[in-house]
């Protein structure tokens, strides 16, 4: 397998050892993996100001993008939120709009990044359990490197995503319940063996999301935002993403991290729990009940790794109610053009909510980042509509 320049190998995140670049799946000691890169060998230089595709920035990726899977993510735009920032009372706020990837959501590029590692790793059959986007992303991705895919989604997931998984022609398992049987079903009715797109399973999916902070510095001129809004279910984007705040500090074109800050629903917030609890670990949410399912991630994978970088960033983490999201999804919406779903509202209603708290200032600069595409939750941003008398 041909990888990039700088990528080295993958770290334990339980007992720092290494594994090869060839590695697949979990460490040896059944904890996630950290994908690392010797910066030495990277030249800051070459780093592109204004990039068509995530894979711009394969320097800083496993492979070069002539070998990636990919259909054109990445390189979202990133708007001018001004009415948002005179109701924060901050000095500006940047919206980073993921639902203009290709199938509309973030996952794009965590799949777009797994799927090419699990081609250059021979895949023969892909799987995963999924809330809704990540299925319906794996599904395109595999569709496009010809690899058979197996997307195991729970009955509430979004009909968008539904549809879309069979029209790019993977196979799909619609299980009653939430997400948590969703992934019950995979461990346990997949006989053939399979290569696992799961978050943090392969570790590909939050490295690839490490493009977004490249995305948006380089879109502000090597400049970075003081804060970082991004709603967490797994904890794979605000990991990646704060991973890549640091990258471009430590190349030196970038002074300083931003603050990261995770926003969860009321009814599904582990990873804000346990911050709010100084604990090391996630306790698992007994009874989730949230109407955005792609936060319904009762016992997210990357708990631990993203309470680590929301203290490596001197960020911090919040909730929100379902009201609260869905409002905020609808308003910005109105206001920007862009259509917002209920993961772009979360984190929209959270930056609201850290702004009264007081986490954020008046000369603050705010990214808030709209993870998926308001289409894929017209019905429950249009109900909400409703229950108003519009």
């Amino acid at each position: 397998m041909d990888t990039s320049n700088a990528f080295v190998g993958l770290d334990c995140m339980a007992t720092g050892d290494r594994h090869g670049p060839d590695h697949v799946g979990r460490s040896d000691a059944d904890a996630p993996l950290d994908p690392v890169y010797d910066l030495d060998a990277v030249d800051p230089g070459t780093l592109p100001t204004d990039p068509d595709s995530m894979w711009d920035y394969h320097a800083l990726l496993p492979v070069h993008a002539d070998d990636a899977v990919s259909a054109g993510e990445g390189a979202t735009p990133l708007l001018d939120a001004d009415d948002l920032a005179a109701d924060l009372g901050v000095a500006s706020v940047q919206l980073k709009d993921e639902g203009r990837n290709p199938t509309g959501s973030i996952f794009d590029r965590g799949q777009s990044a797994a799927v090419t590692m699990a081609r250059a790793h021979g895949a023969g059959l892909l799987a995963l359990a999924a809330p809704g986007d990540a299925g319906q992303s794996a599904a395109a991705y595999a569709g496009r490197s010809g690899t058979d895919c197996y997307a195991y989604l729970p009955s509430r997931a979004p009909f968008p995503n539904k549809a879309m998984v069979n029209v790019h022609g993977a196979d799909m398992r619609v299980i009653g319940g939430r997400y948590p049987d969703a992934l019950d079903a995979l461990e346990s009715d997949l006989a053939r063996e399979w290569y696992s797109l799961q978050a943090f399973t392969t570790p590909y999916r939050h490295d690839a999301y490490r493009t977004l902070a490249y995305e948006v510095a380089a879109a502000r001129d090597w400049t970075t935002p003081d804060a970082v809004v991004l709603a967490v279910g797994t904890g794979e984007t605000l990991v990646g993403v704060a991973h890549g705040f640091h990258d471009l500090d430590a190349l030196g074109l970038t002074d300083g991290v931003p603050r990261c800050y995770a926003v969860q629903p009321e009814g599904c917030a582990p990873i804000v729990e346990a911050h709010g609890a100084g604990a090391d670990e996630v306790t698992p949410v007994e009874y989730p009940d949230t109407i955005c399912g792609e936060l319904e991630i009762p016992a997210p994978e990357g708990g631990t790794m993203a309470l680590d970088a929301i203290d490596e960033t001197a960020g911090g983490a919040i909730t929100v109610a379902d009201e609260d999201l869905l409002e905020s999804a609808v308003a910005l919406t109105q206001r920007l053009g862009t259509e917002v779903g209920a993961t772009g509202g979360a984190a929209a209603a959270g930056a609201w909510a850290l702004a009264d708290r007081g986490d954020l200032g008046t000369d603050d600069s705010v990214l808030v980042v709209n993870a998926d595409a308001g289409v894929k939750t017209a019905d429950i941003l249009r109900s909400h509509l409703m229950s108003q008398g519009v």
